[in-house]
């Protein structure tokens, strides 16, 4: 994706081949900077602090950190102890463990001498293929989109479509396209007249500052909304479609992603609005079947709940409490979406239901 003209990835290997480079995501909308990575630990803490996020990009970086860690000491406790660190920076999305998992099995039968180099290309295979993953998801979804506008009343047919989205799946969560916004780039890029609803999604506000900040780089039509507001549009008719990421999705088609994307599902299935979920095989858990009763939620800081960042008319970032003091937050991250309420998974490979046949059927 382009910013300002140049084409950028989330995450890249910097010059020296030994360090690796990524966008700064906390310092956006307000800030374009990038962060350079040079150990585990540091892989490790931008994972945690989110300055990088989204399942697919933590899985990346991961992958780098192990790089870095092997780079300084290549053995078999090193290795392990480094594994054991980066999987437990964000216990929910699955594309950290699996990514993780990828590396360390491609290197550890190798003498120690060899670890770090190949494990660079390990990692740089996995960022090549998320992209090109996202990008064929980008091509399913533009499909759907192209169906659904095309089968709208007569007196709609002009009009732009609308799509919905909650939290952040665009390149920024990936290493380029996206999963959830990137059939939404390809309409646009298609000439399809396309309008998004983008939720703010409280309380890190990922649509209000990550999603607006790359429908705006990319020229899209768009409107930042509050997050109660999405049920309101679906009952006047104004949502098309809805469309999530999904940090982890079971092998029957429950879907793990941002809190707040059950209760849209739920407004999308009351007003007979399709509710898709796009998604890299990355991102499927063969080993779990019950999403709302085996998926680990993580609980990040309830100052995300009682505080918020932003920039003040002096144009200096700051935060601010917007509670009283002495009233206590709660921040589940994530919740469930059962498969009943999933219109379709898309993936890669195609489309496929929310169930353990339709995933099978294409994972076979």
């Amino acid at each position: 994706m382009k910013i300002d003209g140049k084409a950028w990835r989330t995450i890249w290997l910097e010059p020296d081949g030994r360090s690796i480079g990524v966008i700064d995501q906390l310092q956006l909308p307000h800030r374009f900077t990038t962060r350079t990575l040079r150990s585990c630990d540091e892989a490790a803490e931008a994972i945690r602090a989110m300055v990088v996020r989204g399942a697919p990009l933590i899985g990346v970086t991961g992958a780098y950190g192990l790089m870095l860690a092997l780079q300084t000491d290549s053995s078999d406790a090193a290795l392990a102890a480094a594994f054991e660190q980066l999987n437990a920076t964000r216990p929910t999305a699955v594309n950290l463990r699996w990514a993780l998992e990828r590396v360390r099995d491609r290197v550890a039968p190798l003498p120690p001498e060899q670890r770090a180099e190949v494990a660079k290309a390990e990692a740089a295979a996995i960022a090549d293929e998320d992209v090109a993953m996202c990008e064929s998801i980008g091509d399913h979804g533009l499909a759907i989109f192209q169906q659904l506008a095309a089968a709208r009343p007569a007196e709609r047919q002009g009009q732009p479509f609308n799509v919905l989205t909650h939290c952040n799946a665009g390149w920024l969560a990936t290493v380029d396209w996206g999963t959830a916004l990137a059939p939404i780039y390809k309409a646009h890029r298609a000439g399809m007249a396309i309008h998004v609803w983008v939720d703010e999604t409280r309380p890190r506000n990922q649509g209000a500052s990550l999603t607006a900040y790359e429908l705006g780089r990319e020229g899209v039509p768009h409107t930042v909304i509050v997050d109660n507001a999405g049920g309101h549009l679906m009952q006047h008719g104004q949502v098309d479609a809805v469309i999530v990421g999904t940090d982890r999705t079971t092998r029957r088609g429950d879907v793990c992603n941002k809190i707040g994307t059950y209760l849209k599902a739920l407004a999308a299935h009351d007003n007979n609005v399709p509710f898709y979920v796009a998604l890299p095989a990355s991102t499927i858990d063969w080993s779990i079947d019950d999403g709302v009763a085996e998926i680990p939620i993580e609980a990040r800081s309830a100052g995300e709940v009682t505080h918020i960042q932003g920039r003040t008319a002096a144009g200096e970032l700051a935060m601010v409490q917007l509670t009283p003091d002495g009233s206590e937050g709660f921040n589940p991250a994530f919740d469930v979406t059962p498969a009943r309420l999933v219109t379709a998974l898309i993936t890669e490979r195609g489309v496929a239901p929310a169930s353990e046949d339709g995933l099978s059927n294409l994972y076979a």
